[in-house]
């Protein structure tokens, strides 16, 4: 082994691992050395050491031993390693000699949901509702919620709340996100306090991002001035309790408001540090606007709140948060608190079914040595912004919990390396944080998945995903749903994916085809035969039906043994188009797609109230 690779191995850079298809692969010299030039390993001052309640205290470098431990709860006691188990869900500091630990302690299994339940998967801004203000909101969020619980849904997945840039009407892709620690106050509803919100004549079916964020903002500086005693009052107080996180972030926005650009890596030197004196004049000097962006933070939390109180007054789940796997550098994040976060490099995934080419994200992600010196803070807080409206959280590629696919700044997907992440201490953390709230955890984990993964976080409670199109065996067949893993949600598809009737008709390859510049026979020839394959999967015998079989499509996804079953809201209405086309940007209409009707209404259709009746009847948890 050369130095390189044993700094590399040293460093958590897997030099060697296995594609999708289960073929070896090795990460060029060049790329490790230019990735290993990114991280800094150096080890944490105290060790954070996990453990499940009623599990033996065991140290990594000290096996035996008599240590003083204190419980979070504030009670200390001695504890003898090795024998001694703690029966509290928390973070607890253990003291042996002069040496410190945090100690993670995690229940022996995350809550779980009702079992045979049904649920939803929505993109907050394709709602509607009675109005009509460009795209939807936390707003109409808590009446569709409403909706489909009357309907029978236990639980609805929402897309991502993470704060994007208010100020940069062509960054509303809720995948690449300012920050994780607080939400998109372009989401936030004046008629979540009573205030008037917008109406207008015109239901546009794509959302024209670029038109009506200006105008929702400009809604939203009035609301702010316009506001009582009362409110004033209560923002006043979610400001105090925020600290220095909640006001950085404002800065944040209320600079970039004024600057523009892509975030703080353009803005003058003065201003990219947080602390500096040129952002406490500009504080001064800005107030109002500095407040607005607080009031907006509050505000959002108030109509996330809304639509989970909405949620939970029909369902047993309720909303079941997305948390995306990474961040913008240039975001509130990467300005306030840049150390947290890896520099000089993207995550994306290698080449796999999802993403034939690769994918580069384009965005940062937690740095796992900071991490570990910071006692995972950073972690622990986006996963509590996370929870703190939700009774569930699904985790976008949760495979890189225990790995993430970097690729040097520049580069393409293809020439990028696994990086190891502290995966026992960030599934422990997710465990601790959804036994508090009482959250169900679904982890994607689709992909190049690493060995054990899957056994892992069945053993945690924590629900894998088992996705229709995905589903097959290891000579290409598809595995019909009723033979599916119960440790799983059973789904139809997800945002990446086309819709049924979408795949059925091919209306991706035609997609694709079309931003290719030139016809994809062979793609066409190629769908004609997984058409007939899937639906001899279900059905067994004959040739499949022209249109999609959509109805013995759902039915027969409710059959597996899932505990819970979740359909994308266009598989349960049958249209064509899918929210995102992964590898696009704007060849693609990606995140701007809109529901045909107010969400009551479509639920109303006969089509649509007859699925909804056929999944309560197969799945009444």
């Amino acid at each position: 082994m050369t130095s390189l690779h044993a700094a590399a191995k040293a460093a958590g850079l897997m030099r060697d691992w296995t594609n999708a298809a289960g073929r070896a692969q090795q990460v060029d010299d060049a790329v490790l050395e230019t990735l290993l030039a990114c991280l800094d390993p150096t080890p944490a001052d105290q060790p954070f050491v996990t453990a499940v309640v009623g599990q033996p205290i065991r140290l990594p470098d000290a096996p035996h031993g008599t240590a003083e431990v204190t419980l979070e709860s504030g009670t200390a006691r001695p504890l003898v390693l090795g024998q001694d188990a703690i029966s509290e869900v928390g973070y607890h500091r253990l003291t042996l000699g002069t040496r410190q630990y945090t100690l993670a302690i995690a229940p022996p299994r995350c809550p779980q949901p009702p079992a045979r339940g049904w649920g939803l998967a929505v993109q907050i801004p394709a709602l509607r509702d009675d109005r009509d203000s460009g795209y939807g909101t936390f707003h109409t969020l808590a009446n569709s919620a409403a909706a489909f619980g009357r309907a029978g849904a236990a639980a609805l997945a929402i897309s991502p709340t993470h704060a994007l840039f208010p100020a940069d009407p062509h960054r509303f892709s809720p995948y690449a996100p300012s920050s994780r620690l607080f939400h998109n106050v372009m989401l936030a509803d004046p008629a979540t306090i009573g205030m008037a919100s917008a109406n207008s004549d015109a239901a546009p079916e794509l959302i024209d991002w670029q038109g009506a964020l200006p105008r929702h903002l400009k809604l939203l500086r009035s609301t702010f001035d316009k506001a009582g005693d009362p409110v004033q009052e209560a923002v006043a107080t979610y400001r105090k309790e925020g600290g220095f996180a909640l006001e950085a972030h404002a800065r944040f926005d209320a600079i970039h408001a004024r600057l523009g650009g892509n975030g703080w890596l353009d803005w003058p030197a003065e201003l990219r540090d947080p602390t500096s004196d040129a952002v406490q004049r500009f504080a001064a000097d800005h107030a109002d606007d500095v407040s607005f962006y607080v009031f907006l933070q509050w505000l959002a939390d108030q109509g996330l709140a809304a639509a989970q109180r909405s949620a939970r007054k029909q369902m047993a789940v309720g909303l079941i948060a997305d948390l995306a796997v990474g961040t913008d550098r240039g975001g509130s994040h990467g300005w306030s608190s840049g150390a947290d976060l890896l520099n000089g490099v993207t995550i994306g995934a290698p080449p796999d079914p999802l993403g034939p080419d690769g994918q580069n994200w384009g965005i940062s992600a937690l740095d796992p040595y900071q991490l570990a010196r910071s006692g995972y803070r950073a972690f622990i807080d986006t996963i509590r912004t996370t929870l703190r409206h939700a009774g569930g959280i699904r985790i976008d590629h949760a495979i890189g919990l225990d790995r993430l696919w970097i690729v040097p700044d520049g580069a393409t997907a293809a020439d990028g390396a696994y990086l190891t992440m502290p995966g026992d201490a960030l599934k422990t953390i997710v465990a601790i944080e959804a036994h508090r709230t009482d959250a169900i955890v679904i982890a994607e984990d689709l992909g190049t998945v690493p060995p054990g993964l899957r056994d892992d976080l069945a053993i945690r409670g924590m629900l894998g995903m088992r996705v229709l199109p995905f589903e097959r065996d290891k000579a290409g067949a598809f595995v019909p749903p009723q033979r599916w893993d119960a440790s799983a949600v059973a789904m139809t598809g997800t945002h990446d994916t086309p819709t049924v009737s979408g795949w059925w008709h091919g209306r991706d390859i035609e997609w694709r085809a079309q931003i290719a510049g030139k016809p994809d026979p062979a793609g066409i020839e190629n769908r004609a035969g997984e058409r007939t394959a899937l639906w001899q999967a279900l059905a067994g015998v004959g040739s499949p039906p022209a249109d999609a079989p959509l109805d013995q499509i759902l039915e027969t996804v409710a059959d597996a043994p899932a505990p819970l079953a979740i359909y994308p809201l266009e598989d349960l209405l049958g249209l064509g188009e899918q929210p995102n086309l992964p590898g696009t940007t704007d060849e693609h209409p990606n995140w701007r797609r809109r529901m045909p009707a107010a969400t009551d209404a479509l639920l109303a259709r006969p089509p649509v109230a007859a699925r909804t009746r056929m999944l309560t009847t197969k799945r009444p948890g």
